[in-house]
């Protein structure tokens, strides 16, 4: 069994979803009823699984495996395609001969902020059985990633195998969506953003310390809260600590959280503890925020090195 935390280049396994992103600049959204001009139109290959499983290789992994379901059309091929280009193992990518591949359509504002609307389609097929038939991918991992993009059932699955095979996971519980109980104490980490916290602590009455306590529970592991650009919070038995930002111009947000996760789980599969690896996965976040798109923005480990280095 691989020891997990000790490798340099972890290996890391994502459940998650592939999507096609249809990029809109607006200047705001439109009202009821309103038709806006917006700037400029873009497609781009994403969705959350995809962005993490690339944004990981980019970051340093040794070995990244991505289990999911496109459809069989264009946008499908064009996304494993893009991950194939990244050295990303895509055995686990399931075409879908009855759902077409999922679509999201992210309004990108000229502040950088952004809203999305999605259409997941062949990513909520995503099976338990699918799981386990790919359950060497996972049990192979040093670190399972998993978010809230696919079926439910896909994802509780992946989660009992990494706990057979005792490896770690990292839930990014993203989009907020109906899950079983226990699922999300059941992952060793967990990120969520600022929506997020407050829809699964709603006790903390919108107190991002509170929230970030009560999410952690009685993990072993930790939780982040993600501020944007006013840091992070991160809870671990340890105590709580708060992450500063990283300064920088954005451009668009979107896919900024996608890196966060990949470079918090490959740090803490390194060895690194949650305040360091959180730090880490900061920096990567922000450099993310610094060009246009999601994938395209995804920053290299040299990238989040220098960064780091520069802010000493």
């Amino acid at each position: 069994m691989t020891q997990h935390g000790t490798e340099h280049a972890p290996r890391i396994t994502v459940v998650g979803s592939l999507m096609m992103d249809l990029v809109v600049r607006a200047p705001r959204l439109p009202a009821i009823g309103e038709s806006l001009f917006g700037h400029e139109f873009q497609v781009f290959t994403g969705g959350k699984g995809a962005n993490q499983a690339l944004a990981a290789a980019r970051l340093g992994a040794g070995h990244v495996a991505i289990i999911g379901r496109t459809g069989e059309d264009d946008f499908g091929t064009r996304i494993v395609h893009a991950l194939e280009l990244e050295q990303v193992d895509c055995r686990g990518v399931i075409r879908d001969r009855r759902h077409g591949t999922g679509v999201a359509i992210p309004i990108v504002f000229d502040d950088g902020q952004n809203s999305i609307i999605s259409i997941p389609q062949a990513n909520l097929a995503l099976s338990a059985s699918d799981i386990r038939a790919m359950a060497g991918l996972i049990t192979a991992a040093d670190m399972l990633m998993v978010q809230f993009e696919v079926g439910m059932e896909a994802t509780a699955a992946a989660i009992e195998i990494a706990h057979e095979a005792n490896v770690p996971v990292v839930l990014n519980a993203a989009p907020v969506a109906v899950h079983p109980a226990g699922l999300v104490a059941s992952a060793a980490h967990l990120v969520v953003n600022e929506i997020e916290a407050a829809s699964l602590a709603p006790a903390a009455n919108g107190d991002h310390l509170k929230e970030a306590r009560m999410l952690l529970g009685e993990r072993d592991g930790s939780v982040v809260v993600t501020l944007g650009e006013e840091g992070a919070l991160v809870a671990a038995p340890a105590g709580t600590h708060f992450i500063a930002p990283f300064k920088v111009e954005a451009v668009d947000t979107v896919g900024a959280g996608d890196a966060f996760c990949a470079a918090y789980a490959i740090a803490l599969a390194g060895g690194r503890d949650a305040v360091d690896a959180a730090s880490f996965a900061a920096a990567a976040g922000a450099l993310a925020v610094t060009q246009a798109g999601a994938q395209s923005a995804l920053p290299t480990r040299e990238a989040v090195d220098a960064l780091l280095r520069a802010s000493l």
